[in-house]
């Protein structure tokens, strides 16, 4: 727990938060797997006080759409009272801040010298707003988008960014249903559309070098449902996910983790090629995994270093 008498922090005003914010207080980022993003309302003070013992590869503190505009400042502050007395984490701490059209670019810099890993910007539609998010933010700090529109569905394999700290995208699967003006009513798994918004998603990701996260599953009471729809996203390839709770966490961060054998696989083959390429050999048959040659090498890289 970040406070031992969470009653005492409930009871203060938010002038009295504000008179004890401390933005130069720091701790160990985490930074490893990612496979669970788990959603939290700043507003809860009960979740906020368990930054330092969630289970979420990711925990994302949300002022967007959750927040009603009259309890906005209230919500941020809170955000900034418990990273001033945070010690540690066992999650990534990402932030997700309102729109820019919105009037909320504030909200960033008044953040920005906090320790967290990084900021995410809801509503995108263009590589502009996140070349202007990057600008904002030091450079510690990572940039996430949630990509919610249409404008940025269609445009986000041409950006050209070349920023490393633009990193994640998180897709945002009913504002961008809403965006399309296509029904909430198609969300089902194997839908042809959805497959195709997913797919899209993973490969504009993949080809201009960021991660996507696959959406909220809003239904937390229907476990088996989302359940399948992760076994689902990791066939199609995807390997993280929005979370609504500790119960979609624990599943998430079970199947999207790596199995032995895949792990066992790609270390074997990892070893192989590069001991029989010292020989001047790119092409053998291996007794357990049959044929390898360099793309069967690089897809082994590829394994191991997606789950580091």
């Amino acid at each position: 727990m970040v406070f031992e008498n969470l009653e005492q922090v409930k009871s203060l005003s938010i002038a009295e938060k504000k008179a004890n914010l401390n933005p130069e207080n720091r701790f160990k980022l985490v930074k490893s797997l990612h496979r669970s993003n788990m959603m939290l309302n700043p507003l809860n003070l009960e979740h906020l006080n368990r930054l330092d013992s969630l289970n979420c590869d990711c925990v994302t503190l949300n002022l967007e759409d959750a927040i009603a505009p009259s309890k906005k400042e209230e919500a941020l502050i809170n955000i900034a009272y418990f990273l001033s007395h945070l010690k540690s984490t066992k999650s990534e701490i990402i932030i997700r801040v309102n729109p820019f059209n919105e009037g909320r670019i504030k909200e960033i810099e008044f953040l920005e010298p906090y320790c967290f890993n990084a900021i995410r910007v809801s509503k995108v539609k263009s590589e502009d707003e996140v070349i202007y998010a990057l600008n904002l933010l030091d450079r510690n700090k990572e940039v996430h988008i949630s990509l919610e529109t249409k404008e940025a569905f269609n445009s986000l394999n041409s950006w050209q960014i070349n920023n490393s700290r633009f990193t994640r995208a998180n897709l945002g699967i009913l504002d961008l249903l809403a965006s399309l003006k296509l029904p909430q009513s198609l969300l089902k798994i194997e839908n042809p559309t959805i497959s195709y918004i997913l797919s899209k998603f993973l490969i504009d990701c993949k080809t201009i070098g960021i991660e996507p996260v696959s959406f909220m599953y809003q239904d937390y009471k229907d476990i088996e449902g989302f359940k399948e729809f992760c076994k689902f996203e990791r066939e199609l390839g995807l390997k993280s996910k929005a979370c609504m709770g500790p119960a979609q966490v624990e599943i998430a961060n079970k199947i999207f983790a790596p199995t032995i054998e895949e792990i066992k696989r790609a270390k074997t083959i990892k070893e192989a090629f590069e001991e029989s390429s010292k020989k001047d050999i790119n092409g053998f048959m291996h007794p357990e995994y049959g044929f390898i040659d360099e793309p069967i090498y690089k897809d082994a890289l590829n394994m191991l270093n997606s789950f580091k």
